[in-house]
């Protein structure tokens, strides 16, 4: 018999606003949308406003240029993020798919920026992207307590 050196961890989906409060505690995830008919993910960093995932880009790239072309219907996107520990493989995953939308008010925009500061160099970062989580799906894995076996 082989012992596993990871503990077998027990999955527990978590309710949306526990799975918010989660995404709200990190600041970088990912986001994913569709480029050219194909998914695309960037990582980016993220701030919570008002329930609402909050992203600053710059004008004329993909997610900016989607979400302008989409107008106030939005662009419908998934954003992920999580924290697991590389060693133990425990932590919890959030996912939200809902629609962003640019935002357009100057006063917003100056506000969303005083949330965020970007990780990368914030010249030219003078746009602002706002997801409105229509379905949240998180999970928690925990430790169950016994350690895996095989044969």
């Amino acid at each position: 018999m082989t012992r596993n050196p990871f503990p077998t961890s027990r999955r527990i989906d978590l309710d949306p606003a526990e799975a918010l409060r989660l995404l709200g505690t990190v600041s970088l995830g990912r986001i994913v949308f569709t480029r050219q008919a194909l998914p695309t993910v960037h990582p980016v960093n993220h701030a919570l406003d008002r329930g609402d995932i909050v992203l600053r880009t710059r004008e004329g790239v993909a997610l900016t240029s989607h979400a302008e072309e989409a107008g106030d219907t939005g662009v419908v996107v998934a954003y992920e993020a999580d924290a697991i520990d590389p060693d133990t493989h425990l932590g919890w995953s959030v996912v939200v798919t809902g629609y962003a939308r640019l935002v357009t008010d100057p006063a917003e925009i100056d506000r969303i920026g005083e949330l965020l500061q970007p990780w990368s160099a914030a010249e030219g970062m003078d746009q602002a992207v706002r997801i409105r989580p229509e379905l949240i799906a998180g999970v928690r894995l925990t430790e169950s307590g016994r350690t895996a076996t095989t044969r």
